[in-house]
């Protein structure tokens, strides 16, 4: 059946598996508004275009599945810009279907022009492309999903000439079967196991790459003997309860006399970049083994080091079948009662620099139901507790670690929230970062999600001021004048509530839990 190409994204992204579509219409991109309903995808109206890719961010680190987002030609994709940077930085698989100008170097002063739109998007995703006929649309499209399946996920951007999206076009071809990720040599695995085995200290650094592995990494660890770090990404996937786990204290700068001690790690779906360890290197002298599905990563490998390509929950599932068949539980390699009392005093500095924070985490913590989802933005509250807090599911909360972004966690955790309808989600931002995005507040009145949003409001940007006086800088430009956020939340109909402590603080969320709106709480430091 011939329809309309734009109508025909639709469908073929719906026969792909795409369910919901994020994004705003405009004059430009009418004709892929044609086929949303008729298809059977949900359409969730951003207030921002900002909006609409966090929201896709925020439900594809919901599903393992691709967020999409339709934008408009020009400063629709330009207000995207920012979450597509987002979500290449984080391995997320997103995908922005924006419609073009049809000519733009033969005319100027068009609606929307810029110079080259398709260049601008790509220097914040995996690749740009345009398409200007239905076959090569259709291409890109299976190009994202397979990319999305087969390696390491980044954002992706196609853009649609006008005219082609109105002008007649055939349906999409029938689906191909998606390629896996790469998977490790049988070499790969038993230089990976003999090594482990043959270490006395051997440590392994988990990221979010290894998130495929989760149910077997504990009894890796316990089999092999070894110690344990998680990036924050990674957090979830080692048991608290496991004596040799160091948490997610890689950015402690005296971690690196730890890996100093090893005679060997092992990185596991990692960049170990600067916003893991915030410092050049892990401060180890022993070889590295590293478990990538990214070549670009492991090309980082150092003389003497191991890489291998291939997918880190495989290797990880592999691993917990061919150590048992040569060794039983090993002793543990590491002082139990070391590792034990360097995470207790990482623990008491984290509380020092940042006083009065750990508490109320922990208080949060405790009332929060296991299968909660949070979503956090760039706010001292995250910052202290993606140290301090020990996540008992791997992949349960998201940050904007990478790229760094205000105003991610209000839409993020929307879009988290539209994909797990009915399971709890969990939004905490600073007083600064929810303006970027308030106006996505609407969104989630509108649809009538139970969302608790906590806003950390110490009335400043308190780590930049922290900053400035610790460069010898006298603080400016730190203190902003900020509107009465439950008037604000109110004004859009979601309900809004100040604690007093932390008790009516525990109380407040899981009262929003059951709200059929979201629900601002606003923790002023120093209150609770």
């Amino acid at each position: 059946m011939q329809r309309p190409l734009g109508a025909q994204i639709s469908h073929m992204l719906k026969s792909r598996g795409v369910d919901v579509i994020f994004g705003i219409p405009g004059v430009h991109n009418v004709e892929m508004y044609r086929g949303i309903e008729e298809a059977g995808i949900t359409h969730v109206l951003a207030r921002h275009e900002q909006g609409a890719g966090f929201m896709a961010d925020g439900y594809s680190r919901a599903t393992g599945k691709p967020g999409v987002c339709y934008l408009i030609t020009g400063p629709g994709l330009c207000n995207a810009m920012t979450p597509l940077g987002q979500a290449y930085s984080d391995s997320v698989s997103v995908l922005a279907v924006t419609s073009c100008l049809d000519n733009v170097t033969g005319k100027r002063g068009q609606l929307h022009q810029m110079l080259d739109q398709r260049a601008a998007a790509g220097t914040v995703c995996e690749w740009s492309e345009e398409a200007r006929d239905p076959e090569t649309a259709y291409r890109l499209v299976d190009r994202a999903l397979t990319g999305f399946a087969s390696k390491r996920k980044r954002s992706c951007h196609i853009q649609v000439p006008i005219q082609s999206l109105g002008a007649m076009a055939d349906a999409a071809p029938e689906a191909a079967q998606l390629p896996g990720l790469p998977k490790a040599s049988s070499e790969d695995m038993r230089a990976l196991v003999d090594r482990v085995l043959a270490a006395q200290k051997p440590i392994f650094v988990f990221g979010g790459g290894a998130l495929g592995g989760d149910e077997v990494i504990n009894d890796v660890l316990r089999m092999s003997g070894a110690a344990a770090f998680c990036t924050y990404a990674g957090r979830g996937l080692v048991s608290a309860k496991y004596p040799l786990y160091f948490g997610s204290f890689l950015a402690r700068p005296d971690s690196a006399s730890v890996f100093a001690e090893a005679d060997l790690v092992v990185a596991m779906g990692t960049e170990l970049s600067e916003c893991d360890i915030w410092r050049d290197d892990l401060g180890h002298t022993a070889p590295m083994i590293r478990v990538d599905i990214d070549p670009e990563i492991l090309a980082q490998a150092r003389p003497g080091d191991v890489p291998i390509l291939g997918d880190v929950g495989a290797v990880l599932k592999a691993m917990a079948v061919a150590i048992p068949a040569r060794v039983d539980d090993r002793a543990p390699c590491w002082d139990v009662q070391k590792v034990a009392a360097t995470k207790a005093r990482w623990r008491a500095e984290v509380m020092t620099e940042r006083p009065g924070i750990v508490e109320v985490a922990e208080a949060l913590k405790a009332a929060l139901p296991d299968d909660c989802m949070i979503y956090s933005d760039m706010t001292q509250f995250a910052y202290a507790a993606k140290e301090v807090w020990d996540m008992s599911r791997a992949g349960h909360w998201h940050h904007p670690y990478g790229f760094g972004t205000l105003g991610y966690a209000l839409p993020a955790a929307i879009g988290g929230a539209v994909a797990r309808r009915g399971l709890p989600t969990l939004s905490i931002l600073g007083d600064y970062g929810f303006q970027y995005t308030v106006q996505d507040l609407g969104t989630a009145v509108e649809l009538g999600l139970s969302l608790p949003i906590i806003i950390w409001d110490n009335g400043k940007l308190a780590e930049i001021e922290e900053s400035m006086i610790q460069s010898q800088i006298a603080p400016n430009a730190v203190v902003a004048q900020n509107p009465d956020f439950l008037a604000l939340a109110r004004a859009y109909g979601a309900g809004a509530v100040e604690p007093k402590s932390l008790e009516e603080m525990q109380q407040a969320v899981l009262a929003a839990f059951d709200a059929p709106v979201p629900t601002v709480i606003r923790v002023t430091p120093g209150v609770l």
